[in-house]
């Protein structure tokens, strides 16, 4: 069974505490994988731009509302691309990926990357200096963005927020504008705790979504669906590995959202278990010695200068987000 774990995030709304991915998902295969959530009971909806499957969405969604569900039931995200971040360009953007969704608005807006690249319609747009790298906007801070993004009209929008932010860019950020954002969503899964960013966002009543909960493949290394101490767990409570590692995230008060377009796995990933303490510190110790982010842009292709996390593997990087 679902547990059906209703969050309230700073504004009031309600936030459903699992939700269905939709990143690094195959063309064509969104548009099942979300009809296939709503009608088995998924209410919340993780979108963005670069995923340039929107339209997918929109097109299950035209399937299941009003018919499964109404529109004021489901809460669905989705966020700002970077080339989009000039004040003048955000509204814009907004309105495509409504377009595009076949939505009058969205629930969540996020700043998806602490990164501004040059303004354009090419989502990776090149440095012409620098083959292989994408042009960044240093003509533009994020304080910038934020404060157009709360400008945003509420009938479009009705909160906004950020994604993939330290507690380094959240700090400035906030110190910059005044405004604190409703919700932070980053990778988070055994591997990746981050004691410190889950800390400043439960002082400063930030709500936390956990994007790869159950890891992913981006770096060649075992899955963490196949680490003996998961599989254990899961065995023990009749579960499977992922229902233990998005229960881990439930219990640190996470809105988790796995992706998945199996429709056994769909629905698996629904149906929630509890874990005792001596599970959760079973899952814990997995990061100990093993850190691990899989999501760091500095070498995706084509690859981005900038240090966004502080990580050893950003340190040939030559620039910092620019908050203010």
């Amino acid at each position: 069974m679902s547990f059906r774990r209703i969050l309230t995030l700073s504004t009031g709304a309600k936030l459903p505490q699992i939700g269905l991915g939709t990143w690094l998902s195959k063309p064509h295969e969104v548009e099942n994988a979300v009809e296939i959530a709503v009608r088995n009971g998924y209410r919340h909806l993780d979108l963005a731009f670069i995923y340039e499957n929107q339209d997918e969405v929109g097109a299950a969604l035209k399937k299941v509302i009003p018919s499964v569900v109404k529109r004021e039931d489901l809460f669905i995200t989705s966020k700002l691309w970077c080339n989009g971040f000039r004040p003048e360009e955000v509204e814009k953007q907004l309105d495509e990926g409504l377009a595009q969704a076949g939505l009058d608005y969205f629930d969540l807006y996020l700043i998806h990357w602490p990164v501004a690249f040059k303004a354009g319609k090419s989502l990776y747009p090149p440095d012409t200096e620098n083959e292989g790298w994408v042009a960044l906007d240093r003509g533009v801070t994020l304080a910038d963005t934020w404060k157009a993004m709360n400008a945003l009209p509420k009938s479009k929008v009705r909160a906004v927020g950020v994604s993939n932010f330290s507690v380094p860019i959240l700090d400035e950020l906030i110190k910059a504008t005044g405004i604190v954002p409703t919700v932070n969503q980053i990778e988070a899964h055994p591997l990746l705790p981050q004691d410190d960013l889950v800390a400043y966002c439960k002082e400063n009543n930030i709500h936390i979504t956990a994007y790869s909960p159950l890891g992913n493949n981006l770096k060649g290394k075992p899955k963490l669906t196949d680490y003996p101490e998961v599989k254990e767990i899961a065995k023990r409570l009749n579960a499977t590995e992922a229902q233990v590692l998005i229960a881990w995230g439930v219990s640190r008060g996470y809105s988790v959202i796995p992706k998945s377009v199996q429709e056994e796995r769909i629905i698996s990933n629904f149906q929630q278990i509890d874990l005792t303490q001596e599970d959760i510190e079973a899952l814990n110790s997995l990061g100990k010695n093993n850190r691990t982010r899989f999501n760091i842009p500095h070498h995706y292709t084509p690859r981005w200068d900038i240090r966004i996390f502080g990580e050893p593997e950003e340190e040939t990087a030559t620039n910092n987000p620019l908050v203010s």
